[in-house]
């Protein structure tokens, strides 16, 4: 955190995951209070959601080989009603803990950019300031994520569909599966950009979805590039959890421990990497962050000054 912003916008793939890990070091007491308090919960929570869902899945499996069928509708429901129970309340403990690690980390490294002092109590008291404003760039996310998928499902069911075993019709399905993984990377960067958009500016739900998408615009390959290497490990020990899972030995609680561990220092590389891809991008568009004023948005927050973004909300930081 040390660079100038003239130099940050010539930073590239490496130069990101290198900021981010000096960030964490530099600063490894906060960041360690924040990953035990918020991001912890948050990797156990995704963990057990996949463990319960499939003992609950199991257990509606072998209620198919009952034959009465009256004790066969009774427990099929009871199951069914666990099940959406248990789905509710895992959504609700892990979009908690996810806007809890968001302005978390937005905000200690917001301070560190600008040389505030920042301790895990001045952390605490601003979460509950700023979780309405990520819910609503959450919700926005959702509904883009939900159209996406809705349209390249059904464009690749209809290609499915009628495709022959042909070749050239499997390799255009899975070059359109590409482009689908593509595509669905790209919403994710614009979605996290948001997310500090919406921390450290005035803009918050579609608002900042639209301000991410513009501040990605000329570094979309090192947007892409860095996500996509943040899902790649993630998807490689989610892999690796399940076969623990599903083939349990002697050592499957210490490889699920070992899971966890990385998961967690995963979830807290990812939320720091995507704080310094947004000052990446902003050095990129030549948009100056005025330390002054982003000091004092922080400092708003805890109620010490007025906010800059609440004084005026067509005021965006780094504009005067």
């Amino acid at each position: 955190m040390d660079k100038d912003q003239s130099e940050m916008q010539n930073i590239g793939f490496f130069g990101v995951f290198k900021e981010t890990f000096k960030a964490i070091f530099s600063w490894k007491k906060i960041f360690a209070q924040i990953t035990v308090t918020f991001i912890l919960p948050l990797s156990f929570v995704f963990f057990a959601h996949i463990i319960f869902g499939d003992i609950l899945k199991w257990g509606m499996a072998e209620e198919e080989f009952i034959e009465d069928p009256y004790y066969h509708h009774k427990d099929e429901w009871s199951r069914w009603v666990g099940y959406w129970v248990f789905k509710i309340l895992y959504m609700t403990f892990f979009f908690l803990f996810y806007l809890l690690s968001t302005a978390a980390i937005v905000y200690t490294i917001a301070n560190v950019y600008t040389g505030s002092d920042v301790t895990f109590k001045k952390v605490v008291k601003i979460v509950p300031k700023v979780w309405k404003r990520l819910a609503f760039t959450f919700v926005w996310s959702y509904v883009c994520f939900f159209i996406y998928n809705a349209v390249c499902g059904i464009a690749l069911f209809f290609w499915a569909s009628i495709m022959s075993e042909t070749t050239f019709d499997i390799i255009v399905f899975w070059v359109m599966f590409l482009l689908y993984g593509i595509g669905f990377v790209y919403i994710t960067a614009v979605w996290q950009l948001a997310s500090v958009v919406s921390v450290l500016e005035s803009s918050y739900g579609w608002g900042a979805m639209k301000k991410g998408n513009a501040l990605i615009r000329g570094k979309r390959w090192l947007s892409w590039f860095v996500f996509f290497a943040l899902y790649f490990i993630f998807v490689v020990i989610l892999i690796v959890f399940y076969i623990c899972l599903w083939n349990y030995t002697n050592y499957s609680l210490i490889i699920a421990i070992v899971c966890l561990f990385l998961l967690t220092i995963l979830f807290l590389v990812a939320y720091v990497a995507q704080t310094m891809l947004y000052l990446v991008c902003k050095s990129h568009h030549g948009e100056s962050i005025d330390k002054v004023g982003l000091s004092t948005q922080l400092e708003g927050y805890l109620d010490q000054t007025e906010p800059v973004s609440y004084e005026n909300r067509d005021i965006e930081l780094g504009r005067t």
